[in-house]
């Protein structure tokens, strides 16, 4: 093999900056889509949610690879254009981060595929395309064989779920179990006023209902319909499992967009504990209400009538 030419080494950093950036969106993208996506009924649905929302990252950038590695200066202009074209897009003209991290990087890019020449053009193809197409195989198979392998009974009324030293029932979907977002205090208010039913928001607080403690939450955790055996430690602020709980049947609604639940337990004056459909509690602060963050209200005792 023969020295390598500026060019070549130029060309070569350029693909396994790029490759390096596609394989890491790839890693991204694949576990989030079968984290907090994939909650359509519709097989479509989920495919299309998954390619336009988790994978485009991944799919813009090998395309502008394979681009540049076929005509470079084409290439690097289309890094420069959409480098800024996402910067226009998304981010404020000030943002001085954004300006970092997507402005210098593609400029970089550019840069290097106006000037440099992968040689060959054959390997730098296979390499482009392979390692983030790996990535996709390697990090998707764990949770593509969960996901398959999900409980679903379909019901959504109020369950007695009792188990781990925890007996509650859990609210029917509704008022109490809605599938959109909320904040810590709507949440705490919405159980407060919850009627006898689990259905209906009375006007004045009712006080059946409540938000589980996160030691609740985390003892009623599942997986195939079988308790997961989980722990609180109140000390380290962790929760361990014997098997590790999945968003199924009865807990967690497989599709809604909801993936953690707002637990009773506060943090401080700001923040209160939040727990995951796999089991993890993290703290967030109490005004946080994106869509994918609801609750479920529990309280003692037998299935409401």
């Amino acid at each position: 093999m023969g020295r390598w030419t500026k060019r070549q080494v130029l060309g070569w950093l350029a693909v396994a900056l790029s490759t390096s950036i596609a394989s890491f969106w790839a890693f991204w993208g694949i576990i989030e889509n079968f984290h907090e996506g994939w909650f359509h009924e519709s097989l479509l649905l989920n495919v299309g949610l998954m390619f336009v929302q988790y994978l485009s990252p991944v799919i813009i950038f090998v395309s502008l690879t394979l681009l540049a590695i076929a005509f470079p200066r084409v290439g690097g202009v289309a890094h420069v254009l959409a480098g800024l074209l996402l910067y226009l897009l998304l981010f404020d003209l000030n943002d001085r981060v954004a300006m970092l991290f997507v402005i210098a990087p593609m400029l970089i890019l550019g840069t290097l595929y106006w000037f440099g020449r992968p040689q060959p053009r054959r390997a730098a193809y296979f390499l482009a395309m392979g390692l983030p197409t790996l990535a996709l195989v390697i990090c998707g198979v764990e949770p593509v064989i969960r996901i398959a392998g999900r409980v679903d009974d379909g019901n959504m009324q109020s369950r007695l779920i009792e188990g781990n030293g925890v007996r509650l029932v859990w609210a029917a979907e509704g008022a109490g179990w809605p599938r959109e977002g909320a904040t810590w205090h709507e949440a705490v208010s919405r159980c407060q006023h919850l009627a006898a039913d689990g259905r209906t928001l009375a006007e004045a607080a009712q006080n059946v209902w409540r938000l589980p403690t996160v030691e609740e939450a985390v003892r009623s955790m599942s997986r195939h319909g079988i308790n997961s055996g989980g722990i609180w430690d109140g000390q380290t602020k962790a929760a361990t499992y014997q098997v590790r709980p999945d968003k199924e049947s009865p807990l967690w609604n497989v599709h809604s967009q909801v993936i953690y639940w707002w637990t009773a337990t506060e943090i401080d004056d700001e923040r209160a504990h939040i727990i995951v459909y796999d089991g993890k509690v993290w703290p967030r602060r109490k005004r946080f209400a994106p869509a994918y963050l609801g609750y479920r209200c529990v309280k003692p005792g037998d299935v409401a009538k």
